[in-house]
């Protein structure tokens, strides 16, 4: 397959959630994207680790309360730190509890949405998903990340309490000055916007923004937009005017 191939490829995934109205209704909305399509349906966590293991889709949906293996435990397995190729993984669920979204993004998810954002921004959650990008409810973004901030605070070189998140650069300086233009971009992705919606603020391409992020995440040595939001708010640079 070549490049032109893979480009046009729809970004394969699979949906493991215990309610069938619930998997019904996913794969009802992905398939109808013209660039989504579901291979496979889970509906418990052992059969969605088995699954994605043996057809390897480019995005997992995983629920978190599922019989016989929880979806944190089945993140962990598919995308945990431990894992030779980890999967992208993002998790959808009912349950607005802080205790889930740390877990989830300490398991290795990519990605934490409650079932009730809709279903525009479940497609964004799956294709900033494939292309290695972050996307967490933006109903929980602000206090996720303001509590990953005051728990770093409050541990301030202890031991890791069960509210600290693995997800800040080692460092708050970053490798090489950001431009004011990129400064924008983080406090855009602190505040839980997509690249859709910080290119729009910004009046600037898609392309644009992505390149932005491309450049941050190399000055600050971060991961992924989690990354890069978590060291925002922990540097005070998630306020302000863009």
């Amino acid at each position: 397959m070549n490049d032109r191939d893979r480009e046009r490829a729809p970004i394969r995934v699979l949906i493991a959630d215990d309610q069938d109205m619930v998997r019904t209704g996913f794969r009802f909305f992905l398939d109808a994207q013209p660039d989504i399509t579901v291979v496979a349906e889970a509906c418990d966590g052992e059969e969605a680790v088995t699954l994605a293991r043996r057809l390897r889709p480019d995005v997992c949906l995983l629920d978190i309360r599922m019989p016989k293996l929880d979806g944190l435990e089945a993140t962990r397995m598919l995308a945990g730190p431990d894992v030779a190729a980890p999967m992208r993984v993002v998790v959808v669920t009912t349950f607005d509890l802080d205790e889930y979204v740390y877990g989830a993004l300490n398991s290795g998810a990519c990605g934490f949405l409650l079932k009730d954002s809709g279903p525009t921004l479940l497609a964004e959650a799956v294709r900033a998903a494939a292309v290695g990008d972050s996307l967490v409810s933006p109903s929980v973004t602000v206090r996720l990340l303001k509590h990953i901030t005051a728990a770093q605070g409050r541990k301030h070189g202890q031991g890791r309490g069960k509210e600290a998140v693995a997800t800040t650069p080692a460092s708050s300086v970053p490798q090489d000055p950001l431009t004011e233009r990129e400064l924008d971009v983080v406090r855009l992705v602190a505040l839980g916007h997509t690249n859709a919606e910080i290119a729009a603020s910004l009046f600037v391409s898609l392309s644009t923004v992505k390149t932005h992020l491309t450049s941050i995440q190399l000055k600050l040595s971060a991961r992924n937009r989690v990354e890069i939001a978590a060291w925002a708010w922990r540097t005070g640079h998630a306020e302000g005017p863009a």
